[in-house]
């Protein structure tokens, strides 16, 4: 079966990295990220297409790293990481998400804190530039669990986050994607967006990227799980959604238990990417935990998670952290961006499912 094969391959990543770790001793910290999962073949990316990803994976580790080695908290490295992405055009999240059938961009993001499952979520933001940075407010400075759409953008700026103007998130690629889309469900076709402020041309940071083919089927959504040298887990995920979304349709992403969870009680975080109503219908991340807490490794808790929601029809992937700094990745698509890094081990990306062999 296609699953066992990349689940042999990805348990071979997390065991060789354990390796680099001295038998018996927890790492200091730990750090894993994803930038999505889906049908990513060696052949259609090119040789530049291949490094950029690889180079951007790269930098949102060092951003995460260099908080955790600092002896700073696992929240803080799993927000530096994932605002390392959201500003990077080659992901699903923050600038270069994907647009709705309007023609609008529209950013989901949670936060989870471990040790106490204190939690924070948006969904439908608009103008606020980090999503997570948003999910983060809501957890810490409202009664609240989850904002969504204008109330989350004026929360969010009552806060002083950052708020741009909506062309901030434009890219060519992912608008050329949704007309693409448009075009072939017969769907009416939404205007140009404005080019918003002067400074801020649409598409001007995408045209310095080396752009994905405009067929790519993936699941760009971003998140990061971490542990920390106090032994706090964390876990985060932002994303634009489903390219061609409509109705204020809100995937996983932001439901704590289906895309985002962190229980330290019971040894995980974990962040989901795939197809949301799947992940929603399954609460993957949640059963992940509860699968720890009942002894299993976050491994063996991962894929058989993954598992299930491919036997329902669901594609995706998710990273897992567990109590003791172990990682685990878990898909059933060909491939997922990720990354992980440690305390006294070289930090790792991938792409393909096949990678870790």
């Amino acid at each position: 079966m296609k699953f066992v094969a990349l689940a042999a391959a990805l348990s071979l990543m997390a065991a060789s990295a354990a390796a680099a770790q001295p038998a018996g001793d927890a790492p200091r910290w730990s750090l894993a990220i994803h930038g999505g999962a889906g049908v990513i073949e060696r052949s259609s990316l090119t040789p530049e297409q291949d490094a950029a990803y690889r180079a951007a994976l790269q930098k949102a580790l060092e951003a995460g790293s260099a908080v955790l080695e600092s002896g700073g908290a696992a929240l803080d490295a799993v927000q530096a990481a994932i605002q390392v992405m959201e500003d990077d055009p080659l992901f699903n999240a923050g600038r270069g998400a994907v647009f709705t059938a309007a023609g609008r961009n529209e950013l989901d993001a949670a936060v989870m804190n471990g040790p106490d499952l204190t939690a924070g979520a948006v969904a439908g933001l608009t103008t606020t530039r980090h999503p997570i940075a948003a999910a983060r407010a809501v957890m810490e400075r409202s009664p609240h669990v989850m904002l969504i759409g204008a109330g989350a953008d004026a929360f969010a700026a009552s806060q002083g986050l950052e708020q741009v103007e909506p062309a901030w998130f434009f890219t060519q690629r992912r608008w050329d994607q949704l007309i693409r889309a448009l075009t072939e469900q017969g769907a009416a076709l939404p205007p140009l967006p404005p080019a918003g402020a002067p400074g801020s041309p649409i598409g001007g940071l995408a045209s310095t990227q080396p752009a994905p083919p405009l067929d790519e089927k993936k699941f760009g959504t971003v998140g990061a799980v971490a542990l920390d040298a106090q032994g706090r887990l964390a876990a985060g995920t932002s994303t634009g959604g489903m390219t061609a979304k409509r109705w204020g349709r809100v995937g996983d992403v932001p439901i704590i238990g289906a895309g985002t969870y962190a229980s330290n009680a019971d040894g995980c975080a974990v962040s989901a990417t795939g197809s949301g109503e799947y992940f929603i219908r399954s609460t993957v991340a949640r059963d992940i935990c509860r699968r720890t807490a009942e002894g299993a490794s976050v491994q063996a808790a991962a894929e058989a998670e993954i598992a299930e929601v491919g036997a329902i029809g669901g594609d995706g992937g998710v990273i897992v952290m567990g109590r003791d700094g172990a990682v685990a990745f878990a898909l059933n698509t060909s491939g997922m961006y990720r990354g992980q890094a440690g305390a006294g081990r070289p930090a790792r990306v991938a792409i393909y499912a096949d990678e870790g062999r």
